[in-house]
């Protein structure tokens, strides 16, 4: 999970101060006695401290990945869950959403492939315009393919209809090796137990309670595994 403190500053040790102010002392007499009354001023007063880069700023680290097709879901099911997971983890658990976690300058495919190298758990959320995204089948099949922890959410579709339509097969968007990525990431996806709701007639916040804390229980199950293969490698 992210953390929500930021690092201390770095400074140097105080062997390393030393030598320096006596380096920069040496300078400052030598400018001095050259007549370079500036830079001799500008040693006196110069600091290792202060010479030193600010501490780079912690990469962004996502727990969660929010497969879904904005024109379904992006303002109801795929925002109100990112909502949610963060109120319930208070912040700690960080998921990504494009619309989000991306902002003007960031590449977009390196971006959405290193959410999903990332992420512990990923969210498919299928939908009736689903296929027509090719971001969706193009992130699917990354997440299968990196073997990560899947809960697929059908969102007005049933697990029957994860069939990849003719159309796009028959396109000439895709390399025939593309089709069978997704296909058979399809294919995962269908017969992974996943939630159900229709929009004519379920409760969308229960929809959105339930997959908060199957998300959350996964990631749960993740972290007490590490402890455990620690311990196990720690024997060998």
């Amino acid at each position: 999970m992210a953390s929500s403190s930021a690092l201390p500053p770095q400074r140097s040790s105080p062997v390393i101060r030393d030598a320096c102010d006596i380096a920069s002392r040496l300078n400052a007499s030598a400018e001095a006695a050259m007549g370079n009354a500036e830079l001799a001023a500008r040693w006196a007063t110069r600091r290792v401290d202060d010479e030193r880069p600010a501490a780079p700023a912690s990469p962004k680290k996502y727990d969660v990945f929010i497969n879904h097709r904005g024109v379904d879901t992006k303002h109801n099911v795929a925002r109100l869950l990112y909502d949610r997971l963060e109120h319930l983890s208070r912040g700690q658990v960080r998921s990504f959403l494009d619309n989000k976690s991306m902002h003007p300058g960031d590449r977009l495919h390196e971006s959405i492939n290193e959410g999903i190298r990332q992420c512990r758990v990923a969210v498919a959320i299928f939908s009736p315009h689903y296929f027509d995204s090719d971001f969706c089948l193009h992130e699917l099949a990354n997440i299968v393919e990196s073997r990560k922890l899947l809960i697929p959410i059908f969102y007005g579709i049933k697990p029957s209809e994860l069939i990849l339509p003719q159309e796009v097969v028959d396109s000439q968007t895709f390399m025939p090796r593309d089709i069978d990525r997704f296909r058979f990431a399809l294919k995962e996806a269908k017969y992974t137990v996943g939630l159900t709701h229709d929009p004519a007639k379920d409760d969308l916040a229960d929809l959105v309670l339930t997959a908060a804390n199957a998300v959350m229980e996964r990631i749960q199950e993740t972290e007490q595994r590490v402890p455990q293969r620690q311990m196990i490698l720690s024997r060998l």
